[in-house]
């Protein structure tokens, strides 16, 4: 009997010795951890991972250059008055304050005309349009009959014209030398030469002759002051007195 149980407990002991030595080459992971998620690193040891919500960019071989530029509206230049019209009417004028400007807008509506301002190529300012101080720029450009200021805007093709309103400020009882600079470099032949002027109280004087002599062509009208208010219903009575 006792040979029989110490066999029996020889038995079990061999079969757990059987049992540990089958579980000797495993390393299990230890209870609550988790095996690290795969991930490339560099060689710094820096996580290579993609950030999120980065925004994909598309680029271009082509340089700034080389692509089309956008589509821009172009403005075309301003036509010279003759250009392109049936009109036989062109309404000159010279304004350095807008007083003359508004008169001349409104012989152009009634006379169905083209219009030309003369501008400067130096604007007067207001001290150049003291007539109280005899060293501003109007006092001596009047005092110097030699004087011819430039005109910015070129010129503008008088020949397919018939008739000519030609406006200005009265500066010292005469027409502003920038007129002068104007007639002596057109020419008026076939033309009717209508001057007008804007003044403070004094009227055209003979500014229209001196202006018609510099020109030495054109068949020139005596001319009228007119108010800076004038109507156009009065504009066209004055250009019906005309003829």
């Amino acid at each position: 009997m006792k040979q029989w149980v110490l066999t029996v407990w020889m038995t079990v002991c061999l079969l757990c010795l059987a049992a540990c030595a089958g579980t000797s080459g495993q390393n299990p992971v230890p209870s609550g951890e988790q095996a690290p998620s795969s991930t490339v690193t560099s060689a710094a040891g820096e996580t290579s991972q993609a950030p999120s919500d980065e925004p994909s960019v598309i680029t271009s071989d082509s340089s700034e250059d080389d692509r089309a530029p956008a589509s821009t509206p172009i403005t075309p230049e301003s036509p010279e008055p003759s250009s392109g019209n049936t009109r036989d009417t062109v309404v000159v004028y010279f304004s350095a304050t807008g007083t003359t400007k508004g008169v001349a807008e409104r012989i152009a509506s009634v006379t169905n005309a083209d219009l030309f301002e003369i501008v400067p190529v130096q604007p007067y300012s207001a001290a150049d349009l003291d007539w109280n101080d005899p060293n501003s720029r109007t006092s001596l450009e009047t005092n110097d009959p030699s004087v011819r200021p430039a005109i910015a805007n070129g010129t503008v093709r008088l020949e397919n014209y018939t008739t000519v309103y030609l406006g200005y400020p009265i500066w010292w009882g005469d027409a502003p030398r920038i007129m002068s600079t104007f007639v002596e470099t057109h020419r008026f032949d076939g033309m009717t030469v209508i001057p007008f002027c804007t003044s403070g109280g004094s009227g055209i004087g003979r500014s229209g002759s001196n202006l018609a002599s510099q020109a030495g062509s054109g068949h020139w009208l005596g001319g009228d002051r007119l108010r800076d208010s004038i109507s156009e219903d009065e504009i066209q009575n004055w250009v019906n007195s005309l003829h």
